[in-house]
């Protein structure tokens, strides 16, 4: 009974934080097909709960990143080609998005300002374009928004691991990695709620 009552803790602990629907819906031009609102779950009642609980669990008591994201490829704007698994010792916040998704820059200037904080602790934001945008593009839209972070692509296999882990297709939505790999919160949208509970996790995280 005591382990059904911890897994219950943690499965709350994970679950998607939701507030609202300020994330895109969709696009003719994205190479991912379409993006359905309607698939997004509706946890904002438990979010204050999951906080609580992964404020009280231990690293180790969190389930790993799936093997099917862990070995998905990514390919940076200069072209350097690694695989998620391989980031494993820093905290990573990996960050969907697109240059036409409102939702998505305006939640920029949050990303900025934690990699700016705590890049130092080993942190890593890594903002993955879901679009067939060049990287002239988005070297362009970086500079413009004055992004201090990575950008790269999502291929289809790891977009494809990605949805599996948040049932949701919307822009932009976030996903905290730890130093050992273990999945430590989904962020759905880009509201000030969610992103006020993504950087509390985070801030968590980086200083365990």
């Amino acid at each position: 009974m005591k382990n059904l009552f911890k897994n219950c803790g943690l499965l709350i602990a994970l679950s998607i934080i939701f507030s609202g629907l300020s994330a895109c819906s969709g696009t003719a031009n994205s190479q991912k097909g379409p993006i359905d609102e309607k698939a997004a779950p509706n946890a904002a009642n438990a979010a204050n709960t999951a906080v609580a609980a992964a404020n009280e669990s231990k690293s180790s008591d969190f389930p790993p990143i799936p093997a099917g994201v862990a070995q998905a490829d990514v390919k940076n704007v200069d072209g350097n080609v690694y695989k998620v698994g391989d980031l494993k010792g820093k905290v990573v916040l990996l960050n969907l998005w697109a240059t036409w998704c409102g939702p998505c820059r305006q939640e920029m200037p949050e990303l900025i300002a934690m990699e700016d904080e705590h890049k130092a602790k080993d942190f890593k934001v890594i903002g993955l374009n879901v679009d067939e945008e060049t990287p002239e593009q988005i070297k362009g839209f970086a500079e413009k928004m004055k992004l201090n972070y990575e950008l790269a692509w999502t291929d289809e296999n790891l977009y494809r691991e990605l949805m599996k882990v948040s049932k949701f297709s919307g822009i932009p939505q976030s996903f905290l990695i730890d130093r050992g790999g273990h999945l430590r919160g989904v962020f759905l949208g880009g509201s000030k709620n969610v992103v006020a509970q993504m950087k509390e996790n985070v801030e968590k995280v980086v200083n365990e």
